[in-house]
This record gives structure tokens, C-alpha cells and sequence, in this order.
């Protein structure tokens, strides 16, 4: 859904002024559009209900729409029957669960984004030339659950943080493969990877960051607009790990008093007291409605000023699933 702005279009009224910088690319990016969809899909060909193993994108608004449409949504594959159908979530799972639900004849649609699967195979590779595996990710994230169980038990060694790079012991005497969860913040990844490098030079490394193009991109238009914000607002989730990486970037480069919120009911405008600048921009799995709902609201309580600040466009598609698009 489209914003219906115009920029630089002020109000003339009693209400004090706010400029509000809409930071682009921001919301759904294409795994999360294509997993959504395949959701959807699935409901239209297999009719109510359909099963979902965990949520299937990190924001409630997305999930309680799905919900209201006929999705289920369940922590494990033990609660799903049978004979429904079952999706796993953009985030990626282990290969035990795929495996579980062909020993149960279950049918069932993989929506792991097309890049998070991209880490699974690299991983796998190094694995299969006997390299040890280094994962940059934040323990019990699903993607970072997901992408060490492609390997057996103990085969991937998880880094979390620069104090981490420091003190994590790994072999001196062959190669190691490098992997890192999609999401995480560019900056920390290259701080925590600047690190491991210079105490392994063994270290191997794929040809391209594993570190997604939208999460990339979304880090990189917050850092435009945060040195020239008061505050800056992330529409997201608070379990969702790209909406909390927005926050850092936004206060690492500028605005220290940058925020997290779901919905525009959680705004506390008391704390908009010397703010005449608002940036704002929303995670990867975070609809525009709740961008559009969020300005609605600052427009009840300022005469507000729409500027759009566009990093890039993005026009990167995701196919659906071959079993869904006929």
C-alpha cells in the first residue's frame, strides 16, 4: 500500500510543526513479501486451516492478519495433524523438521527466504571440505537455530559478540568457513569478523556478505537521516532482530534518542518535547499500513512536513515455491 504524501506539504494551524523523514528502502523486504504470500497461497489451494510452525515473519500485525485468514499458528510439528498442511517460517529451519514431516507423509511448503538458504548451502560447503563453520548470529534466533541444524551437533562454533571474537578458540591449522546470521547489523559484523580474521587468517569467507540486501540497505537509509533527526522512530517488532539493529544504527550514527515501536498506539508523545524532526522507517517484516498509521498519528498532534529520504529502490522478487504456483 503506497504512501499518499506529498513532500514538503505543511499545514498552517495552532499545532506546533514536525518534519518527518521517511527513510527508503524500509518495511517488507522480498522474503518476507514472498513468505506472506505463500501463506496466502496455500490457504487458497488448501482450503482453511493451514498450519504455521512458528510465526511466520517477525511482526503481530502480519501474523493476526494471517490468523484472521485462516492460518494456525504453532510452536512445534507435533500440534499440527497429519493430514494439514504445514509452512515453515522465513527464518529457516533444521533439517530435522523438513525430515519429521516426511516420516509423517505430512504435506508441507518451506518458506525460508531464498537468502537465508543461501547460508545454509555455504555453510554446508565448508562442512563437506571439512572445514570448521564460524557463525556470527545471536544465539536462539530461529534463523541462527535453523542455520546450525544443517549440521550435525557441535559442527558450527556461534560467535555473538566482539568480546567473544576475542576469547573464542578455533583450529590454527586449517581452513575455517565464516557464515552470519542475515540480520544482524553491518557494522557489528565487521567489527566482530575484523577480529576473528586478524587472530585466524585461515579464516575463509564467501565471495559475497552473507549480511542480506535489505537489511543492508534499511541500515544504510537510517544512517542518512539519523544525524539529521531529533529522534527516530523503527516500526517493528521487539523480537524482531533487523526493527532492533535499525535502533543501534540510528543511535551509533546520531540520534541517541531512537525507539522501537509496534504500532502507533505505543507512542508516547510526551517524549516528543523538543523534537521538531522525526525520522521514521519500519523492518523488513513490517507492513507500510503501520508507517501510514504511525504519521496519521503524529498528524493529530502536529502540523506535519513529509520529506521522503531514498537511499535506493529495491526491485528484488522472490519466487513462490514450484508446488504453489500452479
Amino acid at each position: 500500500m503506497a504512501l499518499l504524501f506529498v513532500e514538503a506539504f505543511y499545514i498552517e494551524g495552532m499545532k506546533p510543526s514536525l518534519t518527518i523523514l521517511l527513510a527508503g528502502p524500509r518495511g517488507f523486504c522480498a522474503g518476507v513479501d514472498r513468505a506472506i504470500h505463500i501463506v496466502e497461497r496455500a490457504l487458497e489451494k488448501f482450503g482453511k486451516p493451514v498450519y504455521v510452525r512458528h510465526e511466520i515473519v517477525h511482526n503481530k500485525f502480519v501474523v493476526d492478519n494471517l490468523r484472521d485468514q485462516g492460518a494456525i499458528f504453532v510452536d512445534e510439528l507435533d500440534e499440527v495433524p497429519d493430514d494439514k498442511p504445514v509452512i515453515f517460517s522465513a527464518h529457516g529451519v533444521a533439517k530435522t523438521v523438513p525430515k519429521e514431516a516426511e516420516r509423517r507423509e505430512m504435506t508441507y511448503v518451506d518458506a525460508t527466504c531464498p537468502l537465508v538458504s543461501k547460508v545454509h548451502r555455504a555453510a554446508e560447503r565448508y562442512y563437506d571440505k571439512d572445514h570448521p563453520v564460524v557463525l556470527i548470529g545471536h544465539e536462539g534466533h530461529p534463523e541462527v537455530i535453523g542455520t546450525m541444524g544443517q549440521l550435525p551437533d557441535g559442527a558450527v562454533k556461534l560467535v555473538e559478540s566482539v568480546d567473544q571474537a576475542k576469547t573464542v578458540e578455533l583450529p590454527s591449522d586449517v581452513p575455517l568457513g565464516l557464515v552470519t546470521q542475515t540480520t544482524l547489523s553491518v557494522d557489528d559484523t565487521k567489527d566482530i569478523l575484523a577480529i576473528l580474521k586478524e587472530r585466524y587468517p585461515n579464516l575463509e569467507m564467501p565471495k559475497k556478505e552473507d549480511i542480506c540486501y535489505a537489511t543492508t540497505n534499511r541500515q544504510t537509509a537510517v544512517k542518512l537521516i539519523a544525524d539529521k533527526a531529533d529522534m527516530v522512530m523503527v516500526i517493528g517488532a521487539p523480537n524482531s532482530s533487523n526493527s532492533k539493529r535499525l535502533v543501534e544504527v540510528a543511535k551509533l550514527n546520531g540520534c541517541p534518542k531512537s525507539m522501537l515501536v509496534q504500532r502507533a498506539s505505543e507512542i508516547d508523545f510526551d517524549q516528543f518535547d523538543g523534537v521538531t524532526t522525526l525520522g521514521i522507517t519500519a523492518g523488513a517484516s513490517a507492513p507500510e499500513v503501520l508507517v501510514e498509521e504511525v504519521v496519521t498519528a503524529c498528524k493529530e498532534k502536529f502540523d506535519v512536513s513529509v520529506k521522503f529520504e531514498t537511499f535506493t529502490k529495491e526491485d528484488v522478487i522472490f519466487k513462490l515455491p514450484a508446488s504453489l504456483s500452479t
